[in-house]
């Protein structure tokens, strides 16, 4: 492991994401593990974030520099209006900074000036957001077209799972570096106080993580929860970052639905809470980079229901997925659960996935493999178009 030493310190700056610490979001969480392990390897890391959800001014979090810009709160606006004011912001700042790190193929809009203003340019894929539910036909389109635009004029692509792997090199011939998302092996939070203001009872309540956005299915998940007898409750945690009419749906039909709880965005101890007493964690999503809730749950030792697609399969095994969208189907795995809780909890599965975890979504192994793209990308020269050598790939 490349920790401190007599290296050249080099400069980060990284675009693309809302901020944090404790802003909701995978990509944010995947940052918010990732940047502070950085500081140990003799990297400078500045992160561009969004006004409104972090502090207004300047400020550090364990290292990194965070630096709020302007954004507007518009779910079709906010990512790339920010991440073209970064590139104007980085334009009068050429010279402190080494390598820029776009996140997501929405900023990566800004590949080309980013290229043009003489950057090293790292991106890391977090998926194909395009084929999120949320978006409209425009915004797919320019949804490809950030990632058509990244994988031409990125030194290097980071993708956080195989299949978008697959899917880069199927569409653009882009040879990318697999590194995924992490987690930390959670010991748990004893019940408390999360449980008692929520009134979920310790073992007895299926819990669902996300933001309230269609491709999270949790819409399926309410109406397959509805058609069950049972005394245990669903707790949904997560909020939306944009009020609009299908957020509002979704409280309405939680509303109607005895044993339904929202509890709204939750994290730190209190989200450990939830998933250390939770007896069942579901995700239905239609579309995942790889999910972070997931392995969250996986590291608290919770048996789980995923749905089949391809970001869930390379972690869940076949006894652990149901068809995307199938709200039959998932009515009944739960029925079944809840017949022989045995299916799913088998004590030596459990231990692992601890196991899996700890080998494949080690954030500190996940740190020094960044930290080596970033020592290979400043030796590359900076010219347009450069071709990514495809030994990259087995970084």
């Amino acid at each position: 492991m490349e920790k401190r030493n007599n290296r050249k310190k080099l400069r980060i700056v990284v675009l693309g994401i809302r901020g944090f610490p404790d802003v909701q979001g995978g990509i944010e969480k995947h940052c918010q593990e990732l940047y502070p392990r950085l500081i140990d390897y003799n990297l400078d890391i500045t992160v561009l974030a969004r006004k409104g959800y972090v502090k207004g001014h300047p400020f550090s979090y364990k290292g990194v520099k965070i630096v709020p810009l302007c954004a507007p709160k518009s779910k079709y606006l906010e990512a790339i209006c920010h991440t073209a004011l970064g590139i104007f912001w980085l334009a009068k700042r050429r010279l402190d900074f080494d390598i820029l790190h776009l996140h997501a193929i929405g900023p990566s809009l800004m590949a080309y000036p980013a290229r043009r203003l003489g950057f090293r340019l790292v991106i890391t894929h977090h998926g194909p957001d395009y084929a999120r539910k949320k978006w409209g036909t425009t915004a797919k389109i320019i949804l490809r077209l950030g990632e058509r635009l990244g994988a031409k004029y990125a030194d290097l692509i980071i993708v956080v799972s195989r299949h978008i792997q697959r899917l880069l090199f199927e569409k653009y011939e882009s040879i990318a570096v697999y590194i995924p998302n992490g987690v930390n092996i959670d010991k748990g939070s004893p019940p408390g106080g999360t449980l008692m203001d929520f009134a979920l009872e310790k073992g007895k309540y299926f819990l669902t993580v996300g933001r309230l956005v269609p491709e999270k299915g949790f819409l399926d998940l309410l109406d397959a929860y509805a058609g069950l007898s049972t005394d245990w409750k669903l707790a949904i945690v997560g909020a939306a970052d944009h009020n609009d009419g299908y957020s509002n749906t979704l409280r309405r039909r939680a509303d109607q639905i005895e044993g339904v709880v929202m509890t709204g965005f939750q994290a730190d101890e209190a989200l450990s809470e939830l998933y250390s007493h939770a007896g069942l964690f579901v995700l239905p999503s239609y579309h995942e980079g790889l999910p972070i809730v997931a392995l969250e749950a996986m590291s608290h030792k919770l048996p789980m229901l995923v749905s089949d697609i391809p970001a869930n399969k390379e972690f869940a095994s076949d006894e652990e997925v149901f068809p995307v969208g199938d709200i039959e189907a998932l009515s009944e795995r739960l029925r079944d659960f809840l017949e022989n809780p045995s299916l799913l909890t088998s004590p030596k599965t459990l231990i692992q996935k601890i196991e899996l975890l700890d080998r494949k979504f080690n954030w500190d192994d996940i740190a020094d493999r960044t930290c080596k793209v970033y020592r290979a990308v400043a030796r590359m020269p900076v010219r347009m178009g450069i071709d990514i050598p495809r030994n990259f790939g087995m970084l």
